[in-house]
């Protein structure tokens, strides 16, 4: 009797039951806690990329309309939740829309538009001035929303945004670069309609097929082809702004940035001027060169003529050209004898770490003829006109510098280089941040002045410049207005 009391067969039992039944518990409360979201997220995953795929037959079919290849083209989307909306009205136009803004660097206002010119609307102080020119386009969208993920159709292109602020692209936008030639058809969604269910709905997409052409416009002499402009920067208001500029940056010859606090992406590209031979003016324009091209300068040579019976005789003589803190100045005068011009080369920064490089020319160009019709070529780029170096030291020609490039050379005074290797080393500094313009004076003119009046003939005068420009420059623009009515039913 005493055993069968103190026995615990049948606690342990019980306990056994107890705990099987807790891990149960435990393990069906971690489901309904882990597994269900999950489940729920996986489903809205799986609907978001139905969407997606949806939008993508979408823009397909949208191409055509846009393209005039089909008056309307309908597209079936299948609703499992959340919402979709035409966003083509006066205030959805606010916040998608592109911007163009083409713009001459020499302008006395140009260093202030700078300092802002990566934020929206920096460019509305000058719109009225000459040297810059200004057009928009409305692009509206056409967007699916469930909870905090948006996918939608803009500017030609799909886009998703997830709850994190991220977008990314899902089929490209009409946004056509290669380097030389930008086209831009900017579909324009006209509409304000929207529905929420859990049902199929079809959006139908109409147009006129009559786009409206912005760029060039015969009726504008500053819209033309090719450009005249020193810069054009594309602003583009989107909540997908960030992929946008993903988009951008992907490409071969563009870069863009970001202003954030007003979801806009920015794409600067530089004009490359106008190549060739042409006459010699008193001020010419060079654009940026490839930096990664060891001699992007393939000729740059002045043809001087004399403009007076005094001659080809310069006493001093500037060709310079400025960009920030960088300065570059050849300079030419007739010294040693009658029939030659001599040549000093000069650059400076006045940045920390700067200074002063001073090149002094070992030979001469010569000078032909008589009087009015003397005549001289001076080729920046030759490779037998030595020059000597006149400072102690220099500071531009050190890669590990933040005020210098490649090659990596230490020239101290007396050391030699032909006037093609500086052309080239010089012409990527002073380009390095954009278009620069060269001007060509002869100060101190008057006597006891410093050397007479200018003794070249610029109608005379030829300039030959051929160069190999930066990437992401731009020498023909094309854009175009398609506007397209969306419904939904």
């Amino acid at each position: 009797m005493k055993k069968l009391i103190r026995s615990e067969k049948a606690v342990s039992s019980v306990v056994g039951m107890i705990m099987l039944l807790a891990l149960t518990i435990t393990s069906v409360s971690m489901i309904f806690l882990y597994g269900v979201p999950t489940i729920y997220e996986m489903q809205d995953m799986a609907n978001a990329q139905k969407v997606e795929q949806a939008f993508t037959i979408f823009d397909s079919r949208t191409s055509k309309v846009a393209l005039g290849e089909s008056p309307s083209q309908s597209t079936s989307f299948s609703m499992t939740g959340g919402d979709i909306k035409v966003n083509g009205d006066n205030q959805s136009y606010e916040e998608s829309q592109i911007v163009i803004i083409s713009v001459d660097i020499d302008a006395s206002w140009y260093d202030a538009f700078k300092q802002n010119k990566d934020k929206w609307r920096s460019w509305e102080d000058y719109t009225s001035n000459p040297e810059m020119n200004e057009f928009n386009a409305s692009m509206g969208s056409i967007v699916y929303s469930d909870k905090d993920r948006v996918i939608g159709y803009e500017g030609g292109g799909v886009w998703s945004k997830y709850p994190n602020g991220k977008s990314v692209m899902i089929s490209p936008p009409e946004f056509h670069y290669n380097g030389e030639t930008l086209t831009l058809p900017i579909m324009s969604i006209e509409g304000n309609t929207a529905y929420d269910g859990r049902s199929d709905v079809d959006i139908t997409v109409s147009s006129d097929n009559m786009p409206t052409i912005l760029y060039p416009d015969p009726l504008d002499s500053r819209r033309t082809n090719p450009l005249t402009s020193d810069k054009v920067l594309i602003y583009i208001k989107s909540e997908f702004y960030n992929a946008w500029a993903d988009y951008a940056n992907s490409l071969a010859y563009t870069s863009a940035e970001t202003d954030d606090a007003n979801e806009t992406a920015i794409v600067e590209l530089e004009v490359i001027p106008a190549m060739g031979k042409d006459r010699l003016k008193q001020a010419f324009k060079v654009g940026a060169v490839n930096q990664s091209n060891p001699a992007p300068i393939y000729n740059f040579s002045l043809d001087l003529e004399a403009r007076a019976s005094a001659g080809l005789n310069p006493s001093n003589y500037r060709i310079t050209a400025s960009s920030g803190t960088r300065k570059l100045t050849y300079t030419l005068a007739k010294k040693g004898g009658a029939n030659q011009l001599i040549m000093s080369v000069i650059y400076e920064d006045t940045a920390t770490g700067g200074g002063v490089e001073t090149w002094d020319g070992m030979d001469i160009f010569p000078v032909s003829g008589k009087q009015d019709d003397q005549a001289a070529e001076v080729d920046l780029l030759s490779q037998t006109f030595t020059f000597e170096y006149d400072e102690s030291s220099d500071f531009s020609w050190d890669n590990n510098s933040s005020l210098g490039i490649d090659p990596d050379i230490a020239y101290t005074n007396g050391d030699t280089t032909s006037l093609y290797n500086l052309t080239q080393h010089y012409m990527k500094l002073i380009t390095m941040e954009g278009s620069v313009i060269f001007v060509l004076d002869h100060p101190g003119s008057g006597k006891g002045k410093g050397g007479g009046s200018d003794p070249v003939d610029y109608d005379e005068s030829t300039l030959t410049l051929y160069y190999d420009g930066m990437p992401g420059s731009i020498t023909y623009l094309h854009v175009s207005r398609n506007d397209l009515t969306a419904t939904l039913k």
